[in-house]
């Protein structure tokens, strides 16, 4: 057993070494004052510091690196004029043997910097061939920034703006930087050679199975003898993850023509496993228990066809809690099939069926539902999607009025941009979706048309991330019918956990009477309830706060009213306001919120909680 061991032998490292580090950095001639930081921040010395190195040579090789990473740093920030100096126990490094040993522990190292002044570019000379091409507009003018990831950085963006124009073989050719250290400037000269403009050709496929190689290529929407361009391989292969049956995709470019001057494109791909399932659980207390699970396939007939059923059941043991928000009775249960074929329409299309069966009982109504959807989805591009189904639904709903059925068919049509930089735990961008769905009940001789609009925006302010806005804006409207006449479920309700925190699920907007006539034929267990509405306004704030790396706080303000007019009521808002914490994991983050509803109804109680995996909106 050891009682005492030294710091340098914990570590798996051979003839581990310690050394200490300080850094000294001369003011700039422009009194710039973040420099030393983004020198420290560049310098693995210092960001090594607690962790031993192997031996003399070793310190010795660090060093030499880390002197050739800060001469960087300052080239990067245009001081082509900097000194970087290392010494080790008093010596200058550039004078040290390979074979130096250090008796000092921990070893000292000093740093010492003369940044020199900040350049800026002087001449700007860009061949291209003839071709026009503008610096300017990447940045390079006389008088500019002078930093080397900025020049360097500007040259990459004209070498891939001819790519885009079809020129697969740019090539540099010629590059001249000259530093004048006489009136510190940079000047600047390039030559790039564009190469021709060359068509698509024939494209290859290379590790594919089961799923139909044809299929393959045409699913990347390449087609033979259309102008090359790097955003098509790119969109191909965002294709091709889409579809699901593939864990990993390449595509490129051949090395050279072919014979008849197109250039073939290769696919590689590596086939996951078709079949799949899961099951969960869930439990409340005041929804009982709940089961769920799915099994599917992805690649039914060769050409990436999948087909998944799922199937769910929930409120095992409702019945028997005190708190339940009304009287119900029996399991809750869902089932679903999905049958989807990609490429029906093109290659940025998906066919979609489904069959459907539903029980739920939520605050406002019962209903049983078998539903039949057969449409297609189409993105229009990388961020906007339209999809077109014909739905066709037979249900039957109880609530306040009694016992109702209704035979629907419906043309729902949904248009989403979504632009955000992660869908579970976006920090960027927009998300906007609206839905026209035209409806006729054939039993009830009903036509009308609800529409519903869905707004949420995402700001970060700060480059970690530590700081997030978000904010998410909801609005919708019925036409064609009354009230009464429209299935409940087809009504707006708010209130819940994707609504408005703190208050029970549906239970804002207008409500049936809170007692029953004697006699009058009205189902009391619905006495009370929500009507839903013909209108529907609501939004919700978030403050996204991360306290670490893992961990948000996030304070929140809901708000939202439902009206049975084709307009809202905007003075009949309800407001709730709560914090929720989020633990960020590698599938999403874990979410929980309390809500507090500061006008409270006769349904709500003093406080809502709300768990699930990504961020509520």
């Amino acid at each position: 057993m050891k009682f005492f061991e030294s710091a340098d032998a914990n570590v798996d490292v051979i003839d581990p070494l310690n050394y200490s580090v300080q850094i000294t950095v001369e003011p700039t001639p422009d009194g710039d004052t973040s420099l030393e930081s983004t020198l420290k921040d560049a310098s693995s010395l210092i960001s090594d510091e607690n962790k031993p190195v192997s031996g003399s040579l070793g310190l010795l090789s660090k060093a030499k690196t880390d002197r050739k990473r800060l001469v960087a740093a300052l080239f990067e920030q245009a001081r082509y004029d900097g000194l970087v100096s290392i010494f080790i126990e008093g010596r200058d490094i550039t004078t040290l043997k390979p074979d130096a040993t250090f008796t000092n522990r921990p070893v000292p190292v000093t740093i010492r910097v003369r940044p020199g002044p900040k350049y800026t570019l002087g001449q700007i000379a860009v061949a291209t061939g003839g071709l026009p091409v503008d610096p300017a507009e990447y940045g390079l003018k006389p008088g500019g920034e002078a930093g080397s990831a900025t020049v360097l950085e500007a040259e990459g963006k004209m070498f891939n703006a001819l790519r885009s124009d079809g020129r697969p073989f740019v090539a540099v050719t010629h590059r001249d930087i000259i530093a004048d250290a006489k009136v510190d400037r940079l000047d600047y000269n390039v030559a790039l050679d564009p190469g021709p403009r060359v068509p698509f050709g024939d494209v290859w496929i290379d590790g594919a199975k089961d799923v139909d190689p044809g299929f393959i290529a045409y699913m990347t929407g390449i087609k033979a003898g259309e102008v090359f361009s790097p955003d098509d391989l790119k969109a191909a292969r965002d294709r091709l993850l889409k579809l699901g049956v593939f864990s990993s995709i390449t595509v490129k470019e051949a090395k050279a023509q072919a014979a008849d001057g197109s250039l073939p494109v290769q696919v590689e791909v590596s086939e996951r496993k078709f079949g799949f399932y899961g099951a969960g659980a869930t439990y409340s207390n005041t929804d009982g228990a709940g089961v769920n699970g799915y099994v599917g396939y992805r690649n039914l007939f060769g050409r990436a066809e999948s087909i998944r059923f799922d199937a769910a059941i929930s409120r095992i043991g409702a019945t028997a809690l005190s708190n339940t928000p009304r009287p119900t009775s029996g399991i809750d249960y869902s089932s679903s099939l999905v049958f989807k074929k990609p490429g029906v329409l093109g290659p940025d299309s998906v066919y979609i069926g489904s069959l459907e069966i539903k029980r739920e009982q939520p605050l406002a109504y019962d209903r049983e539902s078998y539903a039949a959807t057969s449409g297609v989805e189409y993105d229009i591009d990388k961020y906007q999607t339209v999809r077109a189904d014909i739905r066709g639904e037979y249900e039957k709903i109880t609530d306040y009025l009694g016992e109702r059925k209704y035979l629907i068919g419906s043309v729902p049509i949904t248009y989403t941009f979504d632009n955000r930089d992660n869908e579970l735990n976006p920090t960027e961008g927009f998300y906007f979706q609206a839905l026209a769905e035209p409806s006729y009940g054939f039993n009830t001789s009903t036509p009308f048309v609800k529409t519903q609009l869905d707004g949420r925006a995402y700001l970060s302010l700060s480059e970690s991330n530590r700081l997030v806005l978000a904010g998410r804006l909801g609005y919708g409207t019925i036409f064609g019918a009354d009230l009464l006449d429209i299935p409940n479920d087809r009504r707006f309700y708010t209130g819940g956990g994707g609504s408005v925190r703190g208050y029970e699920f549906q239970s804002i907007g207008p409500y049936f009477p809170s007692s029953v006539p004697a006699g009058s034929g009205f189902n009391s267990d619905f006495t009370d309830t929500p009507t839903g509405g013909l209108s529907l306004f609501d939004g919700s704030i978030e403050a996204r706060i991360g306290i670490t790396d893992k961990i948000q706080i996030v304070p929140f303000l809901d708000f939202g009213t439902v009206s049975d007019k084709l307009v809202p009521d905007f003075s009949t808002f309800k407001l709730g306001a709560g914090v929720g914490a989020r633990y960020l994991t590698g599938f999403g983050p874990i979410r929980i919120d309390v809500g507090i509803p500061l006008d409270p109804g006769p349904r709500d109680a003093s406080y809502q909680i709300y768990a699930g995996i990504g961020q509520a909106f």
